[in-house]
């Protein structure tokens, strides 16, 4: 690694403009950004864009479980799943860990294999394995029995910088419409119209007896601990109102207009899946990202399920809402998502900053990451 390094001959996508110039590095810091012609290495025109930071990903237990019963080597699934961030030109990234198990998931899974895998992020940052930068995203299902439980083996673990509260049991939040709630559970776990009818009642029994205790205590035990909080598929301006009044920073997934609007309104960074930007819409049948970013009312991408869609929906919204250009798109899969989350030394190419950076080169409408780096080291 060269500790002085220019990138010229780039189109370099700052917080409010495109310029036409190059990035100077050095020792792992954004040193000068030039507006004319210098030597260096040639980007041959294409974009400079800050690395992406990605606050809410479900991706490494995919690695980690990629089958019903099959447990892959810890190590390896984050390995694999960070080479699959990084290439799609994340640098930073909040990997999704589930607290509160529900019946409806795999009943294998154990809060055990969370702290697995936890463990295994932490080894590979001791041991610079790893190209991105990993922190700890914990999802917590606070209608589950064992949601606290879970929660307290992370005490102490200083990668776990975000935490977002969520309910997933019918009649709550992103399924407070049971048919859309059957469409996706029903097939998913081969019910008969009988059996479904019981699960729905267990769940919305254990909803009722935990979501709002969990809530507070959670709540209470992350503002101890200087844990940023999301709330997770808002409804309702109650909800909203809610979560102001538990120190939620992040607003994740509203299912509705009314929600983000009030989200918005309150202060909350708004953020909504990259998927759904990308598709038209919600695989849920809830608000469009689309529609949100349209109303001002979109701060944050998330690429949820799919890695690459971050970069993807960041140049296709600068495309197809007239409202936004490539910098405020841009913005919102690397500025917001570091400044709601207390990572002030990144998210936008400025003097001082990280020089955390891709290249990009656009083709048939599609990002091409070329080249990533982390603190001026090539990860990809």
């Amino acid at each position: 690694m060269s500790d002085d390094i220019t990138f010229a001959n780039a189109r370099i996508v700052l917080a409010d403009e495109i310029v036409e110039g190059a990035v100077h590095v050095r020792d792992g810091r954004i040193a000068d950004i030039t507006r004319s012609p210098v030597a260096g290495e040639d980007f041959e025109g294409d974009y400079v864009i800050p690395g992406l930071v990605e606050l809410h990903t479900d991706h490494l237990e995919g690695h980690y479980a990629p089958r019903p019963k099959v447990r892959w080597n810890p190590l390896a699934a984050v390995l694999a799943h960070d080479a699959q961030v990084a290439t799609s030109g994340i640098t930073t990234v909040f990997d999704a860990l589930r607290v509160g198990l529900r019946i409806d998931e795999d009943p294998d899974m154990t809060a055990a294999d969370m702290r697995r895998l936890a463990e295994a992020i932490e080894d590979g940052v001791r041991h610079d394995r790893l190209r991105a930068d990993h922190f700890i995203h914990l999802r917590c299902e606070v209608s589950a029995d064992d949601c606290l439980e879970g929660f307290e083996l992370f005490d102490g673990d200083t990668r776990v910088r975000l935490a977002s509260l969520m309910d997933h049991a019918p009649g709550q939040r992103q399924f407070v419409d049971l048919d859309t709630y059957a469409m996706y559970y029903q097939r998913k776990l081969k019910l008969t119209e009988e059996e479904f009818k019981r699960f729905c009642e267990t769940r919305m029994a254990q909803s009722a007896r935990n979501s709002g205790k969990h809530r507070v205590a959670l709540s209470e035990a992350c503002r101890a601990r200087g844990i940023v909080l999301a709330s997770h598929d808002d409804a309702t301006e109650a909800h909203v109102a809610e979560a102001v009044e538990q120190g939620i920073r992040v607003a994740e997934f509203p299912t509705t207009l009314e929600a983000a609007d009030a989200s918005k309104k309150s202060g909350l960074g708004v953020l909504m899946g990259a998927p759904n930007v990308v598709r038209g819409g919600s695989h849920s049948g809830n608000v469009s990202a689309r529609d949100l970013a349209e109303r001002d009312c979109l701060d944050i991408l998330s690429s949820d399920y799919i890695p690459f869609s971050l970069i993807q929906s960041a140049f296709f919204l600068g495309e197809v809402v007239d409202a936004i250009s490539l910098p405020q798109a841009v913005a919102m899969v690397s500025k917001n998502p570091a400044e709601a989350t207390g990572l002030t030394d990144r998210g936008e190419i400025a003097i001082g900053k990280r020089a955390d950076l891709v290249r990009v080169r656009v083709d048939e409408h599609i990002p091409v990451v070329r080249s990533v780096w982390r603190e001026g080291r090539r990860v990809a």
